[in-house]
């Protein structure tokens, strides 16, 4: 049986959090599918396209061995997209409690909707505080980002 995990986010900016789970999640599953998908809750500040095509490069300069896809989700409930590539198993990165206690509903449900578990993952801890909001007002506010970022992402925010 082909084991494929999803790995969702709105990855905005994807950071180098991000990418330690998703290069972990290649680890351990035949497939991952790395799935931007829309939040209504925030602000965005990269279109979704935007953001996969620096997800690919990241995954690519970093070198991440085994079989990844990125796609976009904005139709349904993600759990759909789950069913429609035979995923068993949601990877969700935390930071904290706040994380567990926000996610945790959700497992639930996605669990009793479609039978997708969910696994949480723990970030390396050098990336442990890091999230695309505060990437996001570092760099609005002219910080220096690299530390949270991949490459890819770096040089795009420099131009915009």
């Amino acid at each position: 049986m082909n084991r494929i995990a999803v790995v969702p986010g709105s990855f905005d900016p994807v950071t180098l959090g991000h990418l330690d789970v998703i290069e972990r999640a290649a680890g351990l599953f035949d497939e991952v599918h790395v799935v931007v998908v829309h939040n209504p809750d925030k602000n965005a500040l990269l279109p979704i396209a935007q953001r996969v095509s620096l997800i690919e490069r990241s995954i690519a300069d970093a070198g991440v061995a085994g079989t990844i896809v990125v796609a976009s989700w904005s139709v349904g409930l993600l759990v759909d997209y789950c069913t429609d590539v035979g995923a068993q198993v949601l990877i969700k990165g935390i930071r904290s409690q706040i994380d567990v206690a926000y996610e945790t509903p959700m497992a639930i449900v996605n669990r009793n909707l479609a039978a997708v578990e969910t696994v949480f993952m723990l970030p390396d801890p050098s990336h442990a505080h890091v999230s695309s909001s505060l990437v996001r007002q570092v760099a609005a506010l002219g910080g220096d980002v690299r530390p949270y970022v991949p490459a890819a992402v770096y040089e795009f925010l420099q131009k915009t």
